[in-house]
């Protein structure tokens, strides 16, 4: 059972500066266009602002597995470089089913009192990690190996993992330390869902110009994804929506219905 003082436990108000260097930092370990992104962060860079209190709340569980399910994000303005944020969040519902805890937990990002973006997370948490490990534990690819993804694809390697935690402070165990990802049920370490929500997000983004080229968006983790693992990103605008899907060899790992901005 996670802390029954979990539910309306609220973390922050922290200060959060979007400085040049976290901005370089979540393009380089993202993959996002450096380009483009120099005077404001690409909308992914959400993660980053999340997890100065996320943290918190994977500190709050520890020794539990924690899985994300979904995430919604909104965002108001754009997050411009150099300016100095406010991030506030909260655990809002706990529902429980069987060993499983279904968590979620609101975000605010706010700069003189008006919201820059927010965002609820979906996690699923269950019981403390076990010894032992799955019938479907496969050896880790070396650290560097990312799959080599070809044309349209995407991919991590484990030390891309790292970056990406380095940049975002999501440091949950189970994107770095085999053991626990193991102990989770998994058969190795798995990449970050934000990671590949900022993948999506990328792709949409290609659709507007802009420092805010996206309005809100929904993403669903399906799958988990592993190192060294290429899949194919696929992106669609349907009246004004982009819809994509991140997937390979009939696996979806991720879906994402998300808003553009207006032209």
């Amino acid at each position: 059972m996670i802390p029954a003082g979990l539910v309306d436990g609220s973390f922050g108000p922290r200060g959060f500066r979007v400085c040049v260097e976290k901005v370089a930092d979540f393009v380089a370990a993202t993959g996002d266009d450096a380009a483009r992104w120099i005077e404001s962060a690409p909308p992914g860079f959400m993660a980053s602002a999340m997890f100065v209190v996320a943290s918190d709340l994977l500190r709050e569980l520890a020794g539990h597995s924690v899985i994300h399910g979904e995430q919604t994000f909104t965002w108001h303005r754009p997050f411009l470089v150099e300016s100095v944020l406010e991030v506030s969040g909260a655990v809002t519902r706990l529902r429980e089913r069987g060993d499983v805890s279904f968590v979620d937990f609101e975000v605010t990002v706010s700069d003189g009192g008006k919201t820059v973006a927010e965002g609820t997370s979906l996690f699923l948490v269950s019981g403390r990690f076990a010894a032992g490990s799955t019938a479907d534990e496969r050896a880790e690819p070396a650290a560097n190996d990312d799959g080599t993804p070809g044309p349209g694809q995407v991919s991590a390697s484990r030390a891309d993992l790292i970056r990406y935690a380095a940049a975002t402070r999501d440091w949950n165990p189970i994107h770095w330390d085999h053991q626990a990802a193991v102990a989770a049920g998994l058969p190795g370490v798995v990449a970050h869902g934000l990671l590949q929500a900022a993948w999506a997000f990328a792709a949409a983004s290609t659709l507007r110009t802009g420092d805010r080229p996206l309005d809100t968006a929904r993403v669903r983790f399906r799958n988990p994804l592993l190192p060294a693992t290429p899949a194919m990103v696929s992106v669609d605008e349907e009246d004004g929506m982009a819809v994509v899907a991140i997937g390979d060899d009939g696996v979806e790992y991720l879906s994402a219905r998300i808003q553009l901005t207006e032209r």
